[in-house]
């Protein structure tokens, strides 16, 4: 009885590995899958930040600059991540000249902190620091630099931190990128998922039969993923304010993350079935899918400040909507910021949604010809 059992578990085994050699996608996605993975999720993770965008003013009257501001702010914007000489900078220094302007560019997410220096020399007058504080990476970088300024300059004035959005929390900056991630995961193992289903057992093909036209079939497909990631993410986004007690603080707050969450949906969904229209087998879509999420939420910023991203990563954000989707929903949920500041953000997710449906309706197309 064992060697028919064996027999029989050696002829399995060499059809599947004849399977898995038959396919050079699925050899070349598994060896690639490990190196993306310590490529990317290496320098996305941890990396050095740089070019942090501060903002340093003078208290005025008087309003002639004081030796201390002119010489801090010049060593500000020279500090450099390391010891070399190629070492990029840390910090991208403006230099304004009225207070209640720089606080307003802090809130609107234009700079990340602002340097307020007293108009007097005496070592008895505060350095006031406020820092956007809804990351827990740089505001700490910034008091570093401006304390190890100030001790090289000689000056012993005390410095007073404004986190000017509180404490917040890494659980709390990383669960905003958690929304992002339950929309791609349901609609990826939905709508896209779903789509390679149909075309396996001939569902598609059977509608070239009737008057509904191949557009149509893309843009159903589309809403009804885009309805099945949006409860996925709405889920997602009521849980992580109970686990992270975030409290939106209106109504409005609470409008405008739908809305973001909704554009999203539209694009990540154009996008995952522009994609499944091009594969014909579960296991080769699959490969692609995670190869995807994997570029997708690693440079999100979702997990890290995407200022510690080296340049070719940062790249890949310009052109990833999960980026503006996270920025977006980070802007209201730990910023209480609105359209004025999201609306970029927004523009982007719109003209990626369109493009990605236009993609999926032509790549559609071309699959079935």
């Amino acid at each position: 009885m064992m060697p028919g059992i064996l027999k029989s578990a050696i002829a399995i085994f060499r059809r599947d590995i004849k399977k898995f050699l038959s396919n050079p996608f699925i050899i070349m996605m598994t060896l690639l899958m490990p190196i993306m993975y310590l490529v990317v999720f290496g320098n996305a993770m941890g990396g050095t930040l740089t070019h942090i965008p501060v903002g340093v003013v003078q208290e005025v009257p008087p309003y002639n600059d004081t030796p201390l501001f002119t010489s801090a702010a010049y060593q500000l914007n020279h500090i450099s991540q390391g010891s070399n000489n190629d070492a990029e900078k840390l910090l991208d220094v403006t230099v304004y000249t009225d207070e209640v302007q720089a606080k307003q560019d802090l809130a609107n997410g234009k700079i990340s902190a602002v340097v307020v220096f007293p108009a007097s020399v005496s070592n008895d007058n505060a350095v006031r620091l406020y820092v956007d504080s809804s990351d827990s990476v740089t505001p700490s970088l910034v008091e570093e630099a401006v304390t190890s300024v100030l001790q090289g300059l000689g000056a012993n004035n005390p410095i007073t931190v404004d986190k000017i959005y509180g404490d917040i929390k890494y659980i709390q900056f990383f669960g905003v990128g958690v929304i992002m991630m339950a929309i791609f995961s349901a609609t990826s193992f939905g709508g896209g998922l779903a789509l390679i289903r149909d075309r396996e057992n001939g569902i598609h093909e059977g509608y070239l039969v009737t008057p509904i036209k191949r557009s149509s079939i893309v843009v159903g497909i589309i809403a009804s993923g885009t309805v099945r990631a949006f409860v996925a993410g709405f889920t997602i986004f009521w849980i992580d304010l109970l686990v992270t007690g975030i409290i939106l603080q209106s109504f409005q707050d609470f409008l405008l993350v739908l809305l973001v969450i909704f554009i999203a949906c539209v694009g990540v969904t154009s996008l995952v079935v522009s994609f499944a229209s091009r594969f014909s087998a579960q296991q080769e879509y699959q490969s692609v899918i995670v190869f995807l999420n994997l570029i997708l939420f690693m440079t999100s910023g979702a997990f890290y400040p995407v200022t510690g991203m080296p340049g070719w990563l940062r790249w890949i954000t310009t052109i990833n909507p999960e980026y503006y989707g996270v920025n977006a929903l980070r802007s209201i949920i730990l910023r209480n910021q609105g359209l004025n500041v999201i609306g970029i953000d927004l523009i982007a997710l719109l003209i990626f949604s369109t493009a990605m449906i236009i993609l999926g309706v032509v790549t559609y197309r071309r699959t079935l010809e």
